[in-house]
């Protein structure tokens, strides 16, 4: 099947998903794969967004985060999904301050994106790089087409994916929401 994103060549190794860079103001990031056992560190990353960013991310809704809703976030099948964490090395402990992931649709041809910075480090670059990599791995695998659910008022949201060259458009059913699409292939 031509751009099939299950073909083995086009998984990306560990090694291969792992950078590190320099955000605008900021020390070095290391970028890299979600793993299992950043279970605990997702759980404090989780817990110190603001009310608003968690607003945001979870599109209004209030998850309960329980330790099984954190083991599904960092369980991730890298041959159907993705997800890239952005942790700085605070006092020889890794500190988790972003999380890009996308999760491939059942007919393998998009994928669904998720973001979320923590707050002291919105506006530095981080997010970019983040959806950057994620769409490069997206295009990598052959996928045509990566978007996300973004609430309407989240302004800062859905101008940075303007920003990346997704199109916008609100849901005629409800306009709270606008997805944003951006075509890969």
């Amino acid at each position: 099947m031509e751009g099939n994103p299950h073909r083995q060549d086009q998984v990306l190794t560990s090694e291969e998903l792992t950078e590190s860079f320099q955000p605008i103001i900021g020390q070095a990031v290391a970028l890299r794969p979600l793993r299992r056992e950043d279970i605990d560190i997702e759980a404090a990353f989780l817990s110190g967004l603001s009310p608003e960013s968690r607003h945001n991310r979870l599109l209004g809704g209030m998850i309960k985060i329980t330790r099984e809703y954190l083991e599904r976030l960092t369980t991730v099948d890298f041959s159907r999904d993705m997800a890239l964490a952005a942790v700085l090395m605070i006092e020889d402990r890794e500190v988790l301050i972003g999380v890009a992931r996308y999760v491939l649709e059942p007919e393998g041809r998009a994928c669904e994106f998720a973001l979320v910075i923590a707050d002291a480090w919105q506006g530095r670059g981080i997010g970019r790089r983040m959806m950057e990599k994620l769409i490069a791995v997206a295009r990598g695998r052959g996928l045509r087409r990566i978007y996300g659910d973004v609430l309407s008022m989240n302004r800062p949201m859905l101008e940075f994916c303007n920003r990346l060259g997704f199109t916008l458009s609100r849901y005629p059913e409800d306009s709270t929401v606008t997805r944003a699409t951006l075509l890969l292939a």
